[in-house]
């Protein structure tokens, strides 16, 4: 914990995964005092304790590397998960992170008060009070299982659980969910289970991790306009891996980055070595035999649910902060309307690694903390105002669009004086003719 300084005068950073990192670095930059603390025994987020060891990133190293701090040379293309660890521990100690952090220390409520502070309790039975409190609570923990009909007698595993192929031996394993970790979940019981297949509702966009000799997220095409991003991903896909229906899978219904794709084309290779066997989506269940809606039937030990996480925020009162399909209703990406001091970072995922948008966000965002001091209202309730301010409709951020809004913002900062003043003048008006009324 930050010393010699008064809570009031800090702003609380809940999480410690890579975008709390970002926000605590760019806090400490710009001179703003801060606490960091983090439910779980150190740095690191997902890569500490969600995911298993074994697992690499499916965006490559240079997407998703700080853009202030590179990954060791070193590192392969794809870095594992302790290998990300330990690139996120050295940030967080070269940047001087460490002294401000708090570990096994569980946020269990945070309210503002009357007098626009915040009070934070946490699961110890501490209470502090802050200036603001910036959410980085990530968006992989909150576990989101299948629904179906009929009850499963045998065992049932959530991705975020899977430690390593020894929960998988001998068993005939039904994986539900076809994503990133339905793909490495599928692959690993088709080599180590007695027999493995896999659930798919709808059709996936598999998108193969490298191109001519390149990580796909590093080729120069994410710049572009997205119908163009859709048409040459679509000719990489038709060249290096063909139509989906040949490998017994659903053609997407969507486009792509309507929903996140998947990177890779292991699941692909498995399916051709007969490791794994597509099904359909699940009708019901009656003890350990799955029923699909094509009518076939499957017998099964586990079922494997690599289903996604829910977005959430349990320390938060309900209503406090909406989210509407998968995503916050906050404007900016971070700021709700009518609240003062509180910003919901992290929430949304880029579409190619994190890295290249992050620190700039971050260090915008800072700089937006620190204006939130000149100004009357909440940063959110005076871009809730603007006409070029939407609520978002997705939890998929495409980078680069977000970088070059993220350059144009930094010259726009000041005209929210501006509007502060208008707005805050307009308040003070229709507070006066209310006054007047009563009295009358």
């Amino acid at each position: 914990m930050s010393e010699g300084i008064s809570t009031l005068e800090r702003h609380l950073v809940i999480g410690a995964g890579p975008v709390g990192l970002a926000m605590a670095a760019a806090l400490k930059r710009h001179g703003i005092p801060f606490d960091l603390v983090d439910s779980a025994s150190g740095v690191g987020g997902n890569w500490l304790h969600g995911v298993y060891r074994h697992a690499h990133i499916v965006s490559s190293r240079k997407a998703t590397e700080y853009t202030d701090y590179p990954m060791p040379a070193d590192y392969p293309d794809f870095p594992s998960a302790d290998q990300m660890l330990a690139y996120l521990t050295a940030f967080a100690a070269d940047r001087g992170l460490l002294a401000s952090s708090e570990f096994n220390k569980s946020v269990a409520s945070a309210s503002p008060d009357s007098s626009g502070n915040w009070n934070v309790k946490f699961a110890d039975g501490e209470e502090r009070k802050y200036k603001g409190v910036v959410v980085c609570n990530g968006h992989h923990w909150d576990k989101r299982y299948p629904k179906f009909r009929g009850h499963f007698a045998g065992e049932m595993l959530h991705s975020k659980d899977y430690v390593g192929p020894e929960q998988l031996q001998d068993k005939r394993v039904l994986v539900i969910g076809g994503g990133n970790s339905g793909v490495d979940m599928a692959c690993d019981a088709g080599r180590f289970g007695r027999a493995c297949d896999i659930s798919l509702q709808t059709g996936y966009w598999y998108l193969p991790k490298t191109f001519l000799g390149r990580p796909l997220t590093d080729i120069p095409i994410w710049g572009l306009p997205i119908f163009l991003q859709r048409a040459i991903l679509k000719s990489i896909i038709a060249v290096s891996i063909g139509d989906y229906r040949r490998y017994g899978l659903q053609k997407p219904n969507h486009k792509i980055f309507d929903r996140h794709p998947a990177f890779g084309t292991d699941l692909l290779n498995a399916i051709r070595l007969g490791r794994v066997n597509p099904r359909p989506a699940i009708d019901h269940v009656d003890g350990n035999t799955v029923t699909f809606v094509d009518g076939t039937t499957g017998e099964y030990d586990l079922i494997v649910a690599a289903t996604g996480f829910n977005t959430s925020f349990p320390f938060l009162r309900d209503g406090l902060v909406k989210v509407k399909d998968g995503a916050v209703q906050v404007y900016g990406g971070a700021f709700p309307a009518g609240i003062r001091g509180l910003y919901i970072v992290g929430w949304a995922q880029a579409r190619n690694g994190f890295g290249r948008l992050i620190t700039p966000l971050a260090d915008l965002y800072a700089r937006m903390i620190t204006l939130q001091d000149e100004l009357t209202l909440p940063l959110g309730t005076l871009m809730e105002s603007s006409f070029t301010q939407r609520l978002p409709t997705t939890h998929l951020v495409d980078p680069e669009k977000s970088r070059r809004e993220i350059r144009l913002a930094h010259w726009i900062l000041p005209l929210l004086k501006l509007r502060d003043r208008r707005l805050a003048r307009k308040q003070r008006l229709k507070s006066g003719k209310r006054r007047l009324t009563a009295r009358a």
